[in-house]
């Protein structure tokens, strides 16, 4: 709400126990949240962003209205812990609490939350490992845990049971720039049931999530204003992930950016990304991949950005695919066994893998055929060229300019 005030909150806003709908984002806020705020039982949106609000978050915030919907306090300047008091029952969909100074660990009161669709608790100080809690959130749609102190593995709890999936309605993973280790989690990124096979009818393509999410997409922050039902997006970047890219990946056919940049990720591209046909966006730099370039990836035809730079890629950089035409250098930069266009070095074979068009190819025939006559030629015309100087040899007894021409002795006299 952009009505530019400044100042303090005032306590005296907790009187207001009627009011539904708070919202003060966008101004000149500053000093701490008051405590009186959670007097506010019938509050469903609580909307404080992009303030300059300090000190800590008041404990009451959890569990003060069970109506409340909204919690937004991105964008401020606030410490301390999240409060480890949301109650059961709570009809919370959306938490906000990105660009803080937040720390502590992610308190699991927040699994009460059952209705909750965006987690966004990114660019914090929060110390702690995989909350492995949020997979069995069943209205989780975009969990952003970026640019925080997140350490350890990713591993799901809920494998053994068949009938519960981890993260069904997951469409936004964002856990970059942590210090996150071991194999990428293959549990959970094959079953992201969200990401497969998505249809949207022309009422469900106009939802959106309740409120922006800021992203980094190619390279830059973006926020999304609206977070459609069909956006996508996995980005584990910046972390210590090794091993293999799970070939199961591919089943994520409406994936549409996907970003596993800055690790230590080994072995070859999956020939199964052929398969993410709606990926706009992939990134797989800097790690220490090996192997050609899968042709499968020359399917992917909504494709705009690619970066295979810094990994021990080799071979020929597929042509066929008219994306991959459009791509410059910066896509694989950093691959010194890489060779063909748009690089200077040149493939040893390079010129027979690359499609002909019609005119080179008729010129290419012709040049063959001409070749083919020329030498059929030139061997009928040595041969008879041959007898006949063979026979005047028999005729004139070895005269003295043939010897002389072929074997450069004269005859003597």
């Amino acid at each position: 709400m952009y009505c530019y005030y400044h100042g303090p909150i005032p306590s005296i806003i907790g009187n207001l126990t009627g009011l539904s709908y708070l919202l003060l984002n966008s101004n000149n806020l500053t000093g701490q949240i008051p405590s009186s705020i959670c007097n506010l039982s019938s509050l469903e949106a609580l909307h404080l962003s992009e303030n300059k609000l300090q000190g800590r978050i008041p404990q009451c915030l959890g569990n003060f209205s069970t109506s409340l919907r909204v919690l937004a306090l991105k964008d401020n300047q606030l410490d301390g812990p999240i409060p480890t008091t949301f109650a059961d029952c709570n009809e919370l969909e959306y938490i906000n609490m990105n660009a803080n100074n937040l720390h502590g660990p992610l308190p699991q009161s927040l699994g009460k939350c059952r209705h909750l669709q965006v987690l966004d608790i990114g660019n914090n100080e929060i110390q702690d490992s995989f909350p492995n809690w949020t997979e069995t959130l069943p209205e989780l749609r975009v969990l952003v845990m970026k640019s925080n102190r997140f350490l350890g593995k990713l591993f799901s709890n809920n494998l053994k049971n068949d009938n519960i999936l981890p993260f069904p309605k997951l469409q936004i993973f964002d856990i970059s720039h942590n210090n996150f280790t071991g194999y990428l989690p293959d549990g959970y990124l094959k079953n992201l049931v969200a990401m497969e096979n998505v249809k949207i009818s022309g009422t469900e393509e106009r939802k959106s999530l309740v409120d922006p999410v800021t992203l980094v997409l190619k390279g830059s922050a973006r926020e999304l204003v609206r977070i459609s039902v069909t956006s996508t997006l996995i980005d584990f970047s910046n972390n210590q992930f090794y091993g293999s890219i799970p070939y199961s990946m591919g089943k994520l056919n409406s994936l549409i950016y996907l970003n596993f940049s800055h690790n230590m990720l080994e072995g070859k591209i999956p020939t199964s990304f052929g398969n993410l046909s709606a990926l706009e966006q992939l990134d797989l730099s800097s790690n220490q991949l090996h192997g050609e370039i899968p042709l499968q990836l020359t399917q992917l035809t909504f494709l705009s950005s690619l970066n295979l730079s810094s990994n021990n890629l080799s071979g020929p950089i597929p042509t066929r695919g008219g994306q991959f035409q459009t791509f410059d250098n910066n896509s694989y930069m950093g691959n010194p066994e890489l060779c063909g266009y748009p690089l200077t070095k040149k493939c040893r074979d390079f010129d027979k893998a690359q499609p002909i068009s019609p005119r080179e190819d008729d010129d290419s025939e012709f040049l063959d055929t001409f070749t083919w006559k020329a030498v059929v030629m030139g061997y009928g015309c040595g041969f008879i060229f041959g007898v006949i100087l063979g026979c005047l040899a028999l005729l004139h007894g070895r005269p003295a300019w043939l010897l002389n021409i072929f074997f450069g002795v004269r005859r003597k006299i």
